[in-house]
């Protein structure tokens, strides 16, 4: 016993280093960590019964309780048996594919030891198969050849197929005393090494999994990272400055010798190799795109024909291009071209499907952000162009009197009049201006007020002059001034002169702009509604602060608020505060208040 056992592990060793150099190839690992089709199981069954094979041939021979060592067994004398590590290659090959492969490796094994002879050579003959087709069944069952403990059971399991073969030796060999001297001497050994051997087998198969896995995260890290540092340049859309910084992030982040990006009829971007004649805003120059543009799908080109690019000496001769889409339309194409085929791996091709998915993902993100941003912009537009009719039938009214009174007078008041109006049309047009200009928006309803209302109120202001050209929203102050001049100071309420003031300064990042008067104030009952719902009155619609509230928060969301504060019979004050953001044009990039 203590003779054969150096001798098994030196055999198990041979189909150990054989194993190893099979984990190095990128076939068999494939086959290993994929579904296995017909083909594979077949391949698995030709590699597993391979196994058993050499382990027939290279047995260690047992004669009348004598062993002898040779290098190859071409067959048995009739008193003779062998020990070998045949159950090695059945079990491994069952549990890896299941029935089919377990079966069709126990056959080619058990019926090649049968064919070499022996007086144990039926005993081991069916035993092999049935070990193939037990370990099958428990591979398909149990998926035993993945988990944290795969490589011990299976190592359980090959022990247990090894003592089942002992048992059928005992039951089939004749003459029954040399089958019990063989067992007492053989059955140790190769249940040890075997047992060992599997252990080690499978240890070497889950290697594969481990780096596939690996493999598998670092490329799902890669093409997060990738998608998280380009997803600032895919919001803006397709076009050609967001496309090339994308590219050059993406050809950093790849192993492509050139990245090249598309809309439907145009490069936008490429970078790296051929960025001579692949030049962005010209025409697409490969068939290639324009079919993946047609199709949808991804096409890899493994030649420079197949890419079928106009210029003879260009060095890219394999790509994967991949389509863009927005909600199933494709919009453009991700290329990314390598200069030998033999780098259009696996790795790569996943890679490229995985961010070609994400970008298609940012771009509908984009293209659900600019649909949003076009409808919140509508809506304030239409909430900005409202003017009360009252107000201009009143000027006109007061207008047309001083015409014969005091025609200076009018003159003014039409040019207030005007500044009014142009405010109101500039208004419309934007979505932010200075803060000056809404003062002249104030000043110029104030002045066609005071004209009907001589002496009545006075207004004060307050204003840091560095905010002069901050930018807040239009039509902010005014509906307040007009608010405080119409409700605050309405009839019933008396008081020798009103008075409102409006204040400016600058808070941290922030603008603070305070509207107060000293008017009748706001009825308890009604300040949960002010803001958040219309709230009518004698005096109007009640719409007025309604309006602001919902375009501070549409425009700044939570960096911006608005505050109402009311004493009944002593005045109210409304304090609206915004991030300051200047602009020397008197307007400003709205997207990036958006963006925060």
């Amino acid at each position: 016993m203590l003779y054969l056992l150096p001798l098994m592990i030196e055999r198990v060793g041979v189909l150990l280093i054989i194993a190893f150099v099979l984990s190095r190839m990128k076939s068999f690992r494939h086959i290993v960590h994929n579904e296995h089709g017909t083909a594979e199981k077949w391949l698995l069954i030709f590699v597993f019964g391979a196994f058993g094979v050499i382990s027939n041939y290279t047995g260690v021979q047992i004669h009348n309780s004598s062993v002898y060592s040779q290098a190859w067994h071409m067959d048995i004398e009739t008193g003779s048996a062998i020990a070998n590590t045949r159950i090695m290659g059945v079990v491994i090959g069952g549990l890896l594919g299941g029935p089919f492969v377990g079966t069709g490796v126990g056959l080619i094994a058990g019926l090649h030891r049968l064919s070499l002879g022996g007086y144990t050579a039926a005993a081991c003959g069916i035993s092999t198969i049935m070990a193939g087709i037990i370990t099958g069944l428990v591979g398909k069952r149990f998926r035993m050849i993945q988990g944290k403990h795969a490589a011990w059971h299976a190592a359980l399991i090959g022990i247990g197929m090894e003592c089942a073969q002992m048992g059928t030796i005992l039951l089939v060999a004749e003459p029954w005393s040399s089958a019990w001297e063989l067992v007492k001497l053989i059955s140790v050994p190769m249940v040890a090494v075997n047992g060992f051997g599997i252990l080690l087998f499978m240890l070497i198969i889950q290697s594969i999994y481990e780096e596939e896995e690996r493999s598998r995260a670092l490329l799902t890290h890669n093409a997060l990272h990738i998608a998280d540092q380009t997803l600032p340049f895919f919001r803006q859309g397709l076009n050609s400055d967001s496309c090339r910084e994308a590219a050059l992030i993406i050809w950093k982040g790849t192993n492509a010798d050139a990245i090249s990006i598309t809309d439907e009829h145009h490069i936008l971007a490429h970078v790296g190799a051929g960025d001579d004649h692949h030049v962005p805003l010209n025409g697409i120059s490969t068939q290639l795109t324009k079919q993946v543009l047609e199709e949808g799908i991804v096409h890899k080109a493994s030649s420079r024909e197949e890419i079928q690019c106009f210029e003879p000496s260009c060095p890219l001769q394999a790509a994967y291009v991949l389509p863009l889409k927005v909600h199933d339309r494709t919009v453009g194409t991700l290329k990314l071209y390598f200069k030998q085929p033999s780098r259009l791996d696996r790795v790569e091709r996943e890679l490229a499907e995985g961010l070609g998915k994400l970008f298609s993902t940012q771009l509908e993100l984009a293209e659900a952000e600019r649909q949003s941003r076009l409808l919140k912009d509508a809506e304030i537009k239409a909430l900005q162009a409202q003017v009360h009719p009252h107000f201009l039938f009143n000027a006109f009214n007061t207008i047309s009197v001083l015409c014969r009174t005091d025609s200076e007078k009018a003159r003014k008041l039409l040019q207030q009049l005007s500044v009014f109006f142009r405010s109101n049309l500039q208004g419309a047009r934007k979505m932010l201006i200075p803060l000056h200009k809404e003062l002249e928006h104030v000043e110029a309803y104030l002045s066609l007020e005071q004209a009907r209302f001589p002496g009545k109120y006075v207004v004060e202001t307050d204003i840091d002059g560095s905010l002069m050209d901050v930018l807040i929203p239009p039509f902010t102050l005014q509906p307040l001034v007009e608010n405080a001049i119409r409700h605050a100071f309405s009839k019933g309420f008396t008081l020798s002169q009103g008075i409102v003031s409006i204040r400016a300064q600058v808070n941290g990042a922030s603008v603070t702009i305070t509207t107060k008067d000293n008017g009748k104030g706001i009825a308890p009952e009604s300040m949960a509604a002010l803001g958040n719902e219309a709230v009518p009155s004698a005096e109007g619609t009640g719409t007025a602060l309604c309006n602001i509230v919902k375009r501070i928060e549409e425009l700044y969301g939570s960096r911006g608020s608005i505050q109402i504060d009311s004493t009944h019979r002593e005045g109210t004050s409304v304090t609206i505060t915004l991030p300051i953001h200047y602009s020397e044009r008197g307007d400003i990039d709205v997207e990036s208040i958006y963006r925060g």
